[in-house]
């Protein structure tokens, strides 16, 4: 209850500038609707599928695409209060360390949430066919993707303190990570080593089952795959990122 309560007051803290928080939903939905309007219809004709299956098999790696850059870069938030002294000054209260993240955390997810459902939505007017269940199941995958990616974001911010080394360290990580995710294209269609080396990606997964949802199928070999491996991720990166957060020293 004590992390609860004070996870409670940092998100009530950082939905109080909504006015700023409202245009950084604007903005982080330009580049995923830019490769819908632009890219989508050339990959639906590239595809075997019909349009409605190629939809179904390109909007949940836009979906991903979204949550690695929206929650990914979510430490560039911290930064300002690590210089100011902000920060420092709330760790030196009795408050809990993972809810002092969580809160933050969970801010970004709620703007992840409302940004997937808009594309979701302009989706559906672009030919988009998916059943209900299998949308609500892929954006709840979605959000524990995103939760994974925030509290590493807010970890690596932690390390480096930095807006000038921060943003060339998370591109020079995301962009991989996007690329090796099947995000654009399945990487059933890359060659035997790529394949191989996306193995290594865990957004790989969440793709393949985020897939399968879509499709309807909910209970396929990469649906138990992807689910494990992204609740895998989320415990690793709310410890990992709540131990960094504890040992930091200003």
């Amino acid at each position: 209850m004590h992390t609860i309560r004070d996870a409670a007051i940092i998100f009530r803290d950082e939905a109080a500038a909504v006015a700023q928080k409202r245009m950084g939903l604007l903005i982080g939905l330009v580049q995923p609707f830019v490769y819908m309007a632009l890219f989508g219809p050339l990959l639906v004709k590239m595809l075997p599928e019909d349009g409605p299956a190629a939809w179904q098999v390109y909007i949940p790696g836009l979906l991903v695409q979204l949550g690695l850059f929206a929650t990914g870069y979510a430490g560039f938030g911290l930064i300002p209060d690590v210089r100011s002294g902000y920060l420092e000054r709330l760790r030196v209260t009795p408050a809990s360390r993972l809810g002092l993240l969580l809160g933050r955390v969970l801010w970004d997810v709620l703007a992840l949430l409302v940004q997937s459902v808009v594309i979701v939505l302009i989706a559906l007017l672009f030919g988009l066919r998916a059943p209900f269940g299998g949308i609500v199941a892929a954006i709840a995958l979605m959000m524990l993707v995103g939760i994974s990616l925030a509290f590493l974001s807010y970890a690596l911010a932690m390390k480096l303190t930095s807006e000038w080394l921060f943003a060339p360290v998370l591109n020079g990580i995301a962009l991989p990570l996007m690329l090796l995710s099947g995000i654009l294209l399945p990487l059933t269609y890359a060659p035997g080593w790529l394949q191989a080396i996306g193995d290594a990606n865990p957004l790989r997964y969440a793709v393949d089952a985020m897939r399968d949802f879509f499709a309807g199928d909910y209970a396929s070999h990469h649906v138990v795959v992807g689910v494990a491996v992204v609740l895998g991720l989320m415990l690793v990166s709310a410890v990992g990122g709540t131990r960094v957060f504890a040992k930091y020293n200003a």
